[in-house]
């Protein structure tokens, strides 16, 4: 014990234990932001693309907790997150006019899609998605909905109310209450048709017999937008590194290099912070 004492009073080792703890300290107290956002994000494979730049820019690490829409917005709600990347216009502007959000900042759109099976056994196939989703009821088609109150979930709800079929989706509609991965693996396994977007279809390896049967359709356009956590609601927010965060997506360089995230050469998402910012 006391060859112990003298070992760590000894001058070099005094040192090295200061040295060790201000390292602790640096890494505990590094700078990283939580952001929930959506699966389609992390699922499509853009923010292991887009997060690491702006790292690199910021010294900023950004934590994602990916949910669907609802379930992020309500995160955030709750104070669990200090930024909010999602795809629902509607629910986020609630979230801004509640007071839970300080501004809502357009980033990027891509467009949801229709999948099914090849064979297209009710013949959807087209340009437009309400058609399409009255042969699926007509015929009580196999259709996985992910139930998850997410962006996609709504703007499925969405189309059925403009087909006045909200409450007669046929018998071959099931809920998972899950996300598009998941959703995309049911319709695979099952045949089944699925609202999906674009960026998690083109990152989905297991696609078996399913292909893209609408698109083109303008309802399916499909806006992201992006937002601080109010401090006045929650003070423990991040808030200015959390406006870093926003305000680098917002910008040439973060815009860019969403621009720049392809599969096979096909661009996944489209940047248009500029043109429609307000």
């Amino acid at each position: 014990m006391k060859d112990f004492k003298y070992f760590c009073h000894h001058p070099s080792v005094k040192w090295s234990l200061v040295a060790i703890g201000m390292i602790v300290s640096g890494l505990s107290q590094a700078q990283s932001i939580v952001m929930s956002s959506t699966t389609s994000t992390e699922q499509s494979g853009l923010f292991a693309h887009l997060l690491p730049e702006f790292k690199k820019a910021s010294g900023i690490d950004v934590k994602v907790v990916a949910l669907g829409t609802g379930q992020a917005l309500d995160t955030a709600r709750r104070g669990d997150a200090d930024v909010v990347f999602v795809h629902d216009q509607a629910a986020e502007e609630k979230f801004v006019a509640e007071g839970f959000g300080l501004r809502r900042y357009p980033v990027m759109y891509n467009d949801f899609v229709l999948v099914g099976p090849k064979g297209d056994p009710v013949a959807t196939k087209g340009s437009d998605i309400v058609a399409a989703l009255k042969k699926i009821s007509a015929a009580n088609g196999a259709f996985i909905s992910r139930g998850d109150k997410s962006g996609t979930h709504a703007a499925e709800l969405r189309f059925w109310s403009q087909a006045g079929l909200a409450d007669k989706k046929g018998s071959g509609y099931k809920e998972c209450g899950c996300g598009m991965g998941p959703a995309l693996n049911m319709a695979a396994s099952t045949g089944a048709y699925v609202l999906a977007d674009r960026g998690t279809w083109l990152n989905f390896k297991n696609r078996a017999d399913l292909a893209i049967l609408v698109e083109g359709d303008k309802q399916l356009f499909n806006q992201y937008g992006v937002m601080v956590v109010n401090p006045a609601k929650h003070p423990h927010v991040k808030a200015a590194d959390a406006q870093k965060f926003v305000d680098w997506v917002v910008s040439p360089a973060g815009q860019n290099v969403i621009a720049s995230y392809k599969i096979g050469g096909e661009q996944l998402f489209f940047p248009n912070a500029v043109a429609v910012a307000r």
